[in-house]
């Protein structure tokens, strides 16, 4: 069963049909991409359009869309389930990521103004706040801002975009990654040294360090298969 907090649901109810469509579609990608929907969970249509008072229209639209971007399948006679981890899109995605990405970060080492660099700075202390308080969404929603960051700095915010339409497989691993506590020390670390790098404007060793940032989850998501195998295909 889909939950909504009392807000989301208001914000729903207020809403035009072409709004509530797009609204539902955010809110349902935000609760699976977070894991609050786990892989394999049965959702269904009718159930959030009676418990939110909207139309089955709208939540059927949401529904073909997250379907299209490969987060709900949508199985004939049977339903629509929360889509299970495949691997195979996970590396996909992370590799990808990993060739645009060390370029973008041997792009700052150029460009990064100190407005940037600030805002890289900032965001690295906040995600040693949410170590010390233990917030793991928090330190993945800081994680994503941090990458966006240096995509933004080097004017290349619709790259950011295109790589992240590719990484909603990928994003739920690191979620899962974070949530199983997996050595976030070393998250933090990289992030440290990818910015000493782009400050002393080190193309070379940036990207390396980028390189073995990207590829944490290649080396963890045996072990993160093995203690939740019915997240996976």
């Amino acid at each position: 069963m889909v939950m909504f907090t009392f807000q989301e649901s208001q914000q729903i109810k207020g809403s035009t049909r072409g709004s509530t469509r797009d609204q539902l579609y955010h809110l349902l990608k935000e609760k699976i991409l977070r894991l609050e929907l786990e892989p394999g969970t049965k959702i269904s249509e009718k159930e959030i359009a009676e418990n939110l008072h909207v139309s089955r229209t709208p939540v059927r639209e949401a529904f073909l869309k997250l379907a299209q971007e490969e987060l709900l399948d949508i199985i004939p006679q049977s339903g629509t389930i929360v889509s299970r981890i495949n691997l195979e899109h996970v590396e996909e995605g992370r590799f990808i990521r990993e060739i645009i990405e060390k370029e973008v970060v041997a792009l700052a080492c150029e460009k990064f103004t100190e407005e940037y660099l600030f805002q890289l700075e900032k965001n690295i202390a906040m995600q040693e706040l949410c170590v010390e308080k233990s917030n793991y969404l928090a330190l993945f929603e800081l994680d994503e801002e941090f990458h966006k960051i240096i995509f933004d700095g080097c004017r290349m915010s619709r790259s950011w975009k295109m790589v992240q339409h590719l990484n909603s497989h990928f994003n739920r691993l690191r979620v899962l990654r974070l949530f199983s506590d997996l050595d976030w020390d070393i998250i933090i670390s990289h992030h440290k040294q990818i910015y000493q790098l782009i400050a002393n404007k080190e193309a070379e060793k940036a990207r390396k360090v980028m390189e073995e940032h990207l590829r944490l989850v290649v080396i963890e998501k045996d072990v993160l298969k093995k203690q939740y195998p019915h997240y996976f295909v």
